[in-house]
């Protein structure tokens, strides 16, 4: 059997005490687990329900672009090229994008470790597991996917902001209207562009590998631009989340009828 790793290795001084910390760390990642495991819950009934995820001119973020013959007339703005042979919720199809950008994302993976998993919980804090393995395990070893996650929620941004282009027309077509749906689907698209551009993969692609910046004034002009966002990647990750979420409320809301959509003009 092989000797345990980490904390629990005999090269290590024998601590009994779980932490040396008197401040309140478990705060945190408690705090993160309920609001990650809310957003879970949430996300899959609305996913599942099928219903009221469409208003003219309004599209959940959930449910776009929705692209199956199941969806409500009006809503599929790309077209039902996927058909009929999609035997779950539209939503489902679409949600695999964000999901695997999300899951994937190193801020993300610290979130979720040290909630879920307690890989470690905390900063000096030592974690349950009696080994060490990194992410070279399956299912582990598919955070590799992140770059390629990030290519198509570049992508996914695109439609949102279409989306969100869109919401300027009214019920009947006409451009040059907004309601508060309308600004509501704008502040989506760009949370959730700059919590993209904000990736750590993101700046890696614009300004790794370079042996000199001097001969890339371009790249590194952008580096830097992304280099500030990145510094602001995890309050994007919690920002964009909570509005993917009040984006789907408010339009469900909407939808249902329970809610009127102010519109300005």
């Amino acid at each position: 059997m092989a000797a345990p790793t980490g904390t629990q290795s005999p090269t290590r001084a024998r601590i009994t005490a779980r932490s040396l910390r008197t401040d309140r760390w478990w705060v945190y990642p408690s705090f993160t687990a309920l609001v990650l495991l809310a957003f879970v819950v949430y996300a899959t009934y609305r996913a599942f329900v099928g219903e009221h995820y469409f208003i003219e001119p309004y599209l959940t973020p959930l449910y776009s672009p929705c692209v199956t013959t199941e969806c409500v007339e009006g809503s599929a703005h790309l077209g039902t090229w996927v058909g009929d042979w999609w035997p779950l919720s539209p939503a489902v199809l679409i949600l695999i994008i964000p999901l695997s950008l999300r899951l994937t994302c190193y801020y993300y993976r610290k979130a979720y470790y040290r909630s879920f998993w307690m890989s470690p919980p905390a900063c000096a804090v030592a974690e349950p597991h009696r080994r060490y393995t990194g992410e070279t395990r399956f299912p582990l070893i598919l955070q590799n996917i992140h770059r390629y996650a990030l290519y198509l929620a570049l992508a996914y941004n695109v439609l949102l902001t279409y989306d969100a282009v869109m919401s300027f027309k009214s019920p009947e077509g006409e451009w040059g209207h907004m309601g508060l749906g309308s600004l509501i689907l704008v502040v989506n698209a760009v949370l959730l562009g700059l919590y993209s551009l904000s990736c750590h993969s993101c700046r890696h692609i614009i300004g790794g590998r370079l042996r000199s910046f001097s001969k890339h004034p371009v790249r590194y002009r952008a580096w830097g631009m992304v280099s500030v966002l990145n510094g602001r990647h995890a309050q994007l990750a919690w920002a964009s989340l909570v509005w993917v979420a009040f984006t789907d409320f408010y339009i469900w809301m909407v939808a249902s009828g329970t809610w009127s959509d102010p519109r300005f003009f």
